[in-house]
C-alpha cells in the first residue's frame, strides 16, 4: 500500500480565478475545510487636482491728496502754537524791559561765648541760648513781608523804578498807583529769596531795570535786616534784664523777709542760737552729776570712820541734796517742763525752740541760695547787655550787574514752544479719539 492511500489527497479552494489546488496529505472530502479569506479592501482613489483660485488685484492706489482734516491740523498748529509763540516773542523781544540783577547772601550769627559768670554757675543753658535758627527764620519772614515793602517803597521808591513800562511791559512793570498788596506780589517776583534751613545761608537776588537801582535795592535789604536784627538784640537785652532784675529783687526781698524772721525769733527768746544755749545747759548738768559724784564717794568715806551725828556728814547730805534738786531741775528744764516750784513760768522750751530755729535757719539758707543765683543770672544779664548777642554776617556783598541776563527770552520761548506743542498734540489725540468712536 502506498503513502497516497493512507493520507487522501484534499481539493483547496481555488484563487480567485484559479483552478483548486490539491495538498498530499490534506484530509478527504468527508472532512471540515478552512473557511475563505474575507475580500481586501480597495485602495483609496487620489483626489482631482484642480487650479488655486486667485482674487482680483485692485487697481494701484492714486497720488496723494490733501484732505479736509489735513487742513484742520495744519491750521490749528498756526491758530494754537505759531501765533501764541509769534505773540510771546514779539513781547519777550520787542516790549519786555531788560532786568538786571544783582546778588547778596548773608547769614545770622549768634554769640555763643559764655562770661566767666555763666562758665562758673553753668547758667548758660538756663537762659535760653543756642536760638539763631528760629531768628533766621524771622529774618527770611520779614524780607517777604509788607513791612520791609514799605520801607523799601518810603526810602527808595519802589513804583518809580518798576512803572516806567506800564502798560506796554505787563509782566515786568507795576502800576503807578498800585496799591501795597499789589507791591508785595510784584516785590515777590522781582526780589528771589533761598534760604538754607541746615546750614542757615540766605542768599537774595532783586532785580531792576538799571544796574545802579538793583545794587541799592540789595543793600536796603540788608540794611533793613541789619535794622531788624538789631531791634531783636534791643529787645533781648531789655526783656532779660527787666526780667533778671525782677528776679533780683524778689530774691533780696525773700532774703530780707528770712533774716528779719531770725531776728525776731532772738528778740522774743532773747537766746541767739538755741543749740549753743541748749549745749551750755547740758555741761551745767554734767557738771552737776560730776560733783554729785564726788559728794557721795565723800560721804561713803565718813560713814565708814564717823557716825550719824557727825556734822560733816550732816553738811555732806544737804550738799547732795541740793545738787540732786538742781540736777532734777536741768532735767525738767532740757525736756520742755518748767521746774517744779520754780518763779519763771516762762522758762524756755527747748524742744520747741529748736524747731522754730531749725525752720528759720532752713529759710534763711534757702534764701541766700535763691539770692545768689538771682545774682548771678542778673550779671549775667548784663554781660550779655553790654555786647551784641546777634549779628548779621554778609558773606556776598551787593554785586553790580554788566549785562542785563533777565528776562531770558530765548529759554521762555523755547518753553512756551514745547508747552504750546505739547498742549496741541494732546488736543490733536484727543479730537482723532473721539472720531473714531463716532
Amino acid at each position: 500500500m502506498s503513502d497516497t492511500s493512507l493520507f487522501p489527497t484534499a481539493q483547496i479552494p481555488p484563487r480567485p480565478g484559479g483552478a483548486p489546488v490539491a495538498v498530499a496529505g490534506a484530509p478527504s472530502a468527508g472532512l471540515q475545510t478552512a473557511p475563505p479569506a474575507p475580500p481586501r479592501p480597495p485602495a483609496p482613489q487620489p483626489a482631482p487636482v484642480t487650479a488655486p483660485v486667485t482674487a482680483p488685484v485692485p487697481p494701484p492706489a492714486g497720488p496723494a491728496r490733501i484732505r479736509p482734516r489735513h487742513r484742520w491740523l495744519g491750521l490749528s498748529f498756526i491758530a494754537l502754537v505759531l501765533l501764541p509763540l509769534a505773540l510771546i516773542a514779539a513781547y519777550l523781544f520787542g516790549l519786555a524791559r531788560d532786568q538786571y540783577a544783582s546778588d547778596v547772601g548773608f547769614t545770622l550769627r549768634q554769640e555763643e561765648t559764655p562770661s566767666a559768670g555763666a562758665l562758673a554757675g553753668g547758667l548758660a543753658s538756663m537762659l535760653g541760648m543756642g536760638a539763631g535758627q528760629a531768628n533766621t527764620r524771622v529774618l527770611y519772614e520779614y524780607i517777604r513781608s509788607p513791612a520791609l515793602v514799605a520801607r523799601v517803597e518810603s526810602r527808595l521808591g519802589l513804583r518809580a523804578i518798576y512803572s516806567p513800562g506800564w502798560p506796554q511791559d505787563i509782566l515786568y512793570s507795576l502800576p503807578p498807583d498800585a496799591t501795597i498788596e499789589e507791591l508785595t506780589r510784584f516785590w515777590l517776583r522781582m526780589v528771589r529769596i533761598a534760604f538754607d534751613e541746615a546750614s542757615g545761608l540766605m542768599s537774595i537776588q532783586v532785580r531792576a531795570p538799571t544796574p545802579e537801582q538793583a545794587t541799592a535795592i540789595a543793600a536796603m535789604v540788608i540794611e533793613e535786616a541789619q535794622s531788624m536784627i538789631n531791634g531783636l538784640n534791643t529787645t533781648a537785652r531789655a526783656d532779660a534784664m527787666h526780667y533778671s532784675t525782677e528776679d533780683l529783687t524778689e530774691a533780696v526781698a525773700r532774703l530780707r523777709a528770712a533774716r528779719s524772721a531770725m531776728s525776731s525769733f532772738r528778740a522774743s527768746t532773747r537766746i541767739l542760737d538755741p543749740a549753743a544755749d541748749l549745749s551750755g545747759r547740758m555741761g551745767i548738768l554734767t557738771s552737776l552729776q560730776e560733783q554729785l559724784a564726788t559728794a557721795l564717794v565723800e560721804n561713803d568715806l565718813l560713814s565708814e570712820t564717823t557716825d550719824r551725828a557727825d556734822p560733816r556728814r550732816r553738811q555732806l547730805d544737804r550738799r547732795i541734796a541740793v545738787i540732786r534738786s538742781h540736777i532734777e531741775d536741768e532735767r525738767r528744764t532740757l525736756g520742755g517742763a518748767a521746774p517744779a516750784g520754780s518763779a519763771d513760768p516762762g522758762a524756755p522750751d527747748y524742744p520747741e525752740l529748736l524747731a522754730r530755729y531749725e525752720e528759720l535757719t532752713v529759710d534763711v539758707q534757702v534764701a541766700e541760695m535763691t539770692y545768689r543765683t538771682a545774682q548771678a543770672a542778673h550779671d549775667l544779664a548784663r554781660a550779655r547787655a553790654e555786647r551784641q548777642s546777634l549779628y548779621l554776617a554778609t558773606y556776598i556783598t551787593p554785586t553790580r550787574a554788566e549785562m542785563s541776563e533777565y528776562p531770558r527770552r530765548f529759554l521762555l520761548s523755547g518753553l512756551g514752544f514745547l508747552f504750546l506743542t505739547l498742549s496741541w498734540v494732546v488736543l490733536v489725540l484727543i479730537g482723532y479719539s473721539l472720531r473714531d468712536r463716532g
